[in-house]
């Protein structure tokens, strides 16, 4: 039986975490145990409303422990480790309200006195596979919703992030029924057999595109829903009317923060030519100014990358960015040591369809754009396969609404960082950044339940 080990990406020696990867027996075990609980934790919406509060609770009780445990197992800095276990509660606690509301509609039937009932079911046993980079916030985002609507879920935490999953997997024994709630470390060819069993009602994953796509179409293959949050290449453009000052505070935040490895991290900024040459100063200036290191020391933004063949992959693309006529226009340093460390950088590359624009590097790596007007600037932005978030700069409120209306993405932001989520409206995007209906919100309903309608006559 094959083992999945996590490590500190700041001291790789550092072994955080090992466990065996899930048997065929123990996937058995688990599935059946989701299906057994499945009738109960549907029929109950007061357990729902409860246990999602307790567990809040719970993680709550623990925050520091998570805190510590994400920016050693993952490099996640103290502020944005901090911030990510207080959202996941958040969430928990929006979602313990959901088992409240309204399950349906009744609407008038066609024939005389009669009623049309709407009502929302929900699926059954879900597979949340779930990415290292929100260890704690993405699983939490997925099992709410799905079991503040009644369904169990199983999730599969990605390998460099088991130890926060543990820790989430003892939180929920503490205080969830059995089988609503569990944790499956398991590989690739695994995961592809639970894909496959028909007790799995449905899916939603979160990770890259390549991925994304090929989980959507296993599950197509016997008609089962899928929800896929995949990659992104976001960009912010810059009006000429901008306070230069906070666009490029937003901006480097955006890029650089958590070593760029967020799927809404700002990847390309898009500037009118009449203010392009002061923006590149002020971007420059705050990205030789990153702070690079320990993610666990005060002051530093951007700590490592996730794995060595994650600093390979940003160092291929840089490279081959500049080799393809990008010029390198800042660099912050890197220190040296065993950690999986890059030197985020400020590249320029006036051409949309360069390589660098068009694929996404996980890493922080930030290009940009001059371009001549508007026009320009929006066929710029959406110059790209993937449509998941966008941000206009500028001081008319309205002009800048107008252009983030024209961005081909499913989240437009004015006047603010690309990455940053509100948990209670629907999140998603356009293009290769999506598939399915939207995550977060109540619109999370709209994947983890169905619907059906009764209508009924009377007869006198």
């Amino acid at each position: 039986m094959s083992s999945i080990r996590s490590i500190n990406p700041f001291d790789p020696s550092d072994l955080v975490a090992e466990t065996q990867a899930a048997s065929p027996e123990g996937v058995e075990s688990v599935l059946a145990s989701g299906v057994a609980a499945r009738e109960g934790w549907a029929a109950d919406p007061m357990l729902r409303l409860r246990s999602l509060g307790a567990l809040a609770d719970e993680i709550g009780l623990r925050r520091q422990q998570f805190v510590d445990l994400m920016v050693r197992e993952v490099g996640k800095p103290e502020p944005e480790a901090a911030g990510e276990v207080d959202r996941a509660t958040s969430i928990l606690r929006f979602y313990s309200q959901i088992p409240l509301d309204p399950v349906g509609e009744v609407v008038p039937g066609s024939m005389p006195g009669a009623r049309v009932l709407v009502e929302r079911h929900p699926l059954g046993l879900v597979l949340a596979i779930c990415p290292w980079n929100f260890p704690l916030a993405i699983p939490l985002w997925k099992a709410a919703p799905a079991l503040a609507y009644g369904n169990t879920v199983v999730v599969k935490p990605a390998s460099p992030a088991i130890a926060t999953a543990a820790l989430l997997s003892e939180c929920a024994a503490e205080v969830l029924p059995d089988g609503v709630l569990t944790v499956l470390p398991m590989g690739g060819a695994r995961t592809a057999e639970v894909l496959d069993d028909e007790r799995i009602a449905a899916a939603t994953f979160t990770g890259s595109t390549g991925v994304g796509i090929s989980v959507a179409e296993r599950l197509a293959r016997r008609a089962a829903p899928a929800q896929a949050e995949m990659g992104g290449q976001n960009a912010a453009i810059v009006l000429d009317d901008a306070d230069l000052e906070a666009a490029a505070n937003a901006i480097v935040s955006g890029a650089m923060g958590y070593a760029g490895q967020k799927c809404t991290a700002t990847r390309r900024v898009v500037a009118l030519g009449s203010i392009r040459e002061e923006l590149e100063a002020k971007l420059a200036g705050l990205v030789e100014g990153l702070s690079v290191g320990n993610p666990a020391d005060a002051g530093v933004t951007v700590g490592p990358l996730i794995s060595e063949t994650a600093v390979e992959e940003f160092e291929t693309d840089r490279k081959s960015a500049i080799e393809a006529g990008a010029t390198e226009v800042a660099v912050a340093e890197a220190p040296g040591g065993p950690g999986f460390f890059v030197s985020p950088a400020l590249l320029r590359q006036d051409d949309p369809m360069a390589e660098v624009n068009q694929e996404e590097t996980f890493g922080p790596l930030l290009t940009l754009i001059e371009v001549a007007d508007e026009e320009a600037a929006i066929a710029a932005a959406n110059a790209t396969r993937f449509g998941l978030v966008g941000a206009v700069h500028g001081r008319d409120l309205g002009r800048a609404a107008k252009v983030a209306g024209r961005m081909s993405t499913g989240l437009r932001r004015v006047n603010a960082p690309t990455p940053g989520v509100d948990y209670y409206a629907p999140f998603g995007g356009e293009g290769q950044s999506s598939f399915g209906p939207r995550e977060q919100g109540r619109a999370a309903r709209e994947f983890f339940t169905s619907s059906t309608t009764t209508t009924i006559v009377p007869l006198d």
